[in-house]
Formats: C-alpha cells, structure tokens, sequence
C-alpha cells in the first residue's frame, strides 16, 4: 500500500512470459512453498538455503526468484489477490465510512495472519513486475474507498491518503509486539489499536 495497490493470476508475482513447463512448474511451487514456512517461522531468506531444503539447484531458484524480496512477493501474492477481492466488495457497499472500516478490518487482520504481507505491503518499490501490478490495483481500489470516505464528510480535517499506509502497518507491528504469545490475543489487539486510530480518523 505504499505504492500510490491485474495479473498473470497463475504466476501472480513473477515476471511474465511463455507458461511454464510442468517440471519447472513443480520446482516453483516447492520453492514457494520452502518460502512460505520460513516466512511463517520469521526465518530469513537465503536462496541457498531455500534451494537445498527443496531440492532443487540454486540456479533454478535464482531463475524464479532473483532476491529474497522475491520470492517473499511470490508468497505473499495469495494474500494481496484477497485483500483486493475484499476491496473490490467494499467498493460496492453503499455506506462510505463503513466501507472504508471494515476494508481496513480486513487489512489488520490480514498482515497479521500473514507474515509475508507486512514486507511487500510496506516496501517502498516491488521486486517483480507481478506484484507492482497487484500493489497498483489495491492501492487504487483503497484510494477509492479513503476518497468516497472523505467525500462524504466522514473522515476528520488534515487526515490525508498518505498518512494512511504508515498507521495500518504500524497497528500491525504494534499488535505484534503486544504480550500476547497466541496468534488469537495478537489479532484482538489489532482490532483494538485499529478501533483507537478510527477514532481518530472519523469525523466528528
């Protein structure tokens, strides 16, 4: 959401180009899925690592994924396809404020779900052409429900768009810090800090 958020929905992440053959398929998949338990254990990526625990020769890793912000983006595509359906729904609903919060329910809930999303979400530029898109097309559904939200009076004077990637990754890393060790206390206390910033975002 940094970026000012369609794709190859098969290759969602990657750069595009001729499908891929099935065994260069499988050897994706293995290597996303290596990807996706160290992002869930907070392990590192070393691509090295990443080749040897599946299998595969390095090179073949660093012909999908190029660095580990990469593969981290391959992972966390599932993720950003469904933040975009949630906004994509939140667009239709007819209540502007309430579009806007329950949108970013989703979203602070989501980040902590998902330990790959917090990285690509916050990083300032996208590491394969896939993800750019996919960042684009969130971003500009998110920029139409903050715009109808403004629009319609529900938002307080001097909140601005660009304040708003900064506050919902912060509510995110916040509940992460927070004492509790169990991934439901980590999701109540999102919820929590969110209802504080809303506070501050609504209009009087």
């Amino acid at each position: 959401m940094s970026h000012p958020i369609p794709v190859d929905r098969a290759y969602a992440g990657e750069v595009t180009g001729p499908a891929l053959r099935k065994d260069a398929a499988r050897n994706r998949q293995r290597i996303v899925e290596i990807g996706r338990e160290l992002v869930a254990e907070g392990t590192p990526i070393q691509l090295n690592e990443v080749a040897r625990a599946a299998g595969v020769g390095v090179a073949t890793v660093y012909r999908h994924f190029p660095t580990p912000q990469a593969l981290i983006e391959a992972v966390a595509a599932e993720g950003l396809e469904t933040l975009i359906q949630a906004a994509e729904q939140a667009v239709e609903q007819d209540d502007p404020w309430t579009a806007f919060r329950d949108f970013l329910v989703r979203i602070v809930d989501a980040q902590l779900s998902d330990a790959a999303l917090p990285p690509v979400l916050s990083a300032p530029t996208a590491a394969l052409p896939g993800t750019a898109q996919l960042l684009d097309q969130l971003s500009s559904l998110f920029t139409r429900l903050f715009e109808r939200a403004a629009d319609a009076g529900r938002l307080a004077p001097g909140v601005t768009l660009a304040d708003m990637t900064p506050l919902i990754c912060g509510i995110a890393f916040s509940a992460r810090m927070h004492p509790a060790v169990d991934p439901q206390g980590q999701a109540a206390a999102g919820r929590h800090y969110l209802d504080v910033v809303l506070n501050g975002l609504r209009a009087r």
